[in-house]
């Protein structure tokens, strides 16, 4: 049996990511679990919130960022059933940074693949910004596919 993990964070070069992932053959039985990451970090600051600070708008940008997750999970696995209504789906909302919690459920849900999109920056930006995708290929136990999306590609070899 073939287990899939698709790291999707709703952005454009997720979207990508599913539909690369959609359009692949399958064999039987192949399981494919889909992975948000919500940046849950403002919940460890909650502790510290100034005196007259909101703790509920700190709630509130939690419950939203874990809304948007949840709905880019069933946006993706409502994708690929289209594509393939054999496709065995499950979704998965985490806190977390996304490196960490990717690593983690490939590691728990025993995954021979893992499928992520990338944002395509230049080596400046990921200096700066880190790149999940790569975190993720040089740590991960298991295959790595980094979809790319096509025009940056192109771009790149003008």
């Amino acid at each position: 049996m073939m287990k899939i993990l698709l790291a999707t964070d709703g952005s454009e070069y997720s979207k990508v990511a599913v539909e690369e992932l959609a359009r692949m053959p399958f064999q039987l039985n192949t399981e494919v679990r889909i992975l948000s990451v919500f940046d849950n970090s403002l919940a460890s600051a909650m502790g510290s919130v100034p005196m007259g600070g909101l703790p509920s708008t700190y709630n509130d940008a939690i419950l939203i960022a874990k809304e948007v997750s949840e709905k880019n999970v069933k946006d993706a696995a409502k994708s690929l059933k289209k594509a393939n209504s054999k496709l065995s789906i499950t979704t998965t909302v985490v806190p977390g940074s996304p490196k960490n919690a990717i690593l983690d459920e490939s590691e728990n849900y025993g995954a021979n693949l893992i499928v992520v999109g990338s944002h395509g920056y230049g080596a400046f930006s990921r200096f700066l910004l880190g790149s999940v995708s790569q975190a993720v290929s040089l740590h991960a136990n298991c295959s790595v596919l980094i979809v790319r999306k096509q025009d940056v590609t192109e771009k790149r070899k003008l």
